[in-house]
């Protein structure tokens, strides 16, 4: 065995040994250190494109998924499975030799992209510390952009505000909108609110609305409202991991409270946000309108 073959071995051995310490970790802390899978990402995100966008030279870190090699590599693109070795070695020569390789081939989704083909190539230049890499390029078209943070276990949730702007359409309506909730139904609570809302505003006109419009005006009226209360009053920092869509959501339960009482029967979507918020203040975090959180 040449010198350089010995040396490519041994960068083998080096990133297997640090994959198995990753994947050893993952089970410690309980996240995962996979690869996302594109098809999954595809379905759950319902993808359109791809877009040709040619030939460019992509940040290695921001490539964090696989077309199909993801049980190959994970999250860092190191090997997970013996049967990569030979492969990965004749890369890793080729490049102590210095030898030009053809660009490898992506899908862009968001901030992020999958290889659909070069998972070796991609695993060889992170493990060299390579911050760019050329790539052949393919944008996916995605109503919920990707980034670097999100885990596969993300991806139930974000496929859920998928279907909520495919249903509501408020990223058209309302391009500058973004509203994200971590709760459990949550986005499917939200679409209620804007039916009911849609009922009550065909009430008051005696006629049919469109939808598109009880969208704007819910989002106008009664949604902006109570999350600039919120944004204002600075309570969201007492709910790590939680999004002001969140608090939304208990406010409105907070209201349907205060609305049970005795000569508050008209209080509105904005007081009550206002009456949760000192709720908080005063250190009752866990009680909202007498319910758990």
């Amino acid at each position: 065995m040449s010198g350089l073959d010995s040396r490519s071995e041994a960068d083998f051995s080096v990133a297997r040994g640090r994959a198995f310490f990753n994947k050893l970790m993952a089970a410690i802390s309980g996240h995962t250190r996979q690869l996302l899978v594109y098809d999954e990402v595809r379905e759950k995100l319902r993808l359109g494109g791809p877009v040709y966008r040619g030939v460019q030279s992509v940040p290695v870190e921001q490539i964090i998924g696989s077309v199909n090699r993801y049980r190959d590599f994970d999250r860092l693109f190191l090997p997970t499975q013996s049967h990569t070795r030979d492969r990965w070695t004749r890369i890793n020569r080729a490049w102590y030799e210095d030898i030009s390789l053809p660009p490898v081939l992506l899908y862009k989704v968001g901030d992020v992209y999958f290889v659909v083909d070069g998972n070796h190539r991609v695993s060889v230049a992170r493990i060299k510390g390579q911050a760019y890499i050329d790539a052949e390029v393919r944008e996916c078209i995605a109503r919920v952009p990707l980034t670097e943070e999100v885990r596969p276990e993300d991806l139930e949730r974000l496929g859920e505000r998928v279907e909520f702007l495919e249903r509501s359409r408020l990223d058209h309506i309302r391009p500058a909108a973004v509203i994200e909730t971590t709760l459990l139904g949550g986005y499917d609570r939200l679409i209620e609110h804007i039916a009911v809302h849609r009922y009550f505003m065909g009430i008051e006109a005696h006629e049919p609305i469109p939808e598109s419009d009880a969208v704007a005006h819910w989002y106008d009226t009664i949604y902006q409202p109570v999350a600039t209360v919120i944004e204002q009053s600075g309570i969201l920092e007492a709910f790590p991991g939680r999004e002001v869509a969140d608090l939304y959501l208990w406010v409105m339960d907070h209201l349907h409270f205060l609305r049970d009482r005795p000569g508050q029967e008209g209080v509105d979507a904005t007081s009550a946000a206002k009456d949760f918020v000192e709720t908080i203040k005063e250190g009752d975090n866990n009680t909202f309108g007498g319910g758990q959180m």
